[in-house]
């Protein structure tokens, strides 16, 4: 079965926050009230230089996704 590339993660733990969970290589969670990334891979110091530019990405895709989740909900 294929997942969706992003999911929307709630907990009413955590009201203010906004989880975008990212199914996908580099698999990490995402806090978008805080721009908070949580991975869920390990990576090796010739990774991590790299890992900068794609969190910079993968923030701008979970932020649109849930744009346009959002948009959805509201029609």
């Amino acid at each position: 079965m294929d997942f969706p590339k992003f999911l929307l993660g709630d907990n009413t733990d955590y009201p203010d926050d906004i989880f975008i969970i990212h199914t996908e290589f580099p698999r990490c969670i995402i806090n978008l009230a805080n721009d908070e990334v949580e991975w869920l891979e390990e990576f090796d110091k010739n990774e991590e230089s790299e890992l900068l530019e794609e969190t910079e990405n993968l923030l701008k895709a979970a932020n649109d996704f849930y744009d346009r989740e959002i948009e959805r909900y509201d029609k």
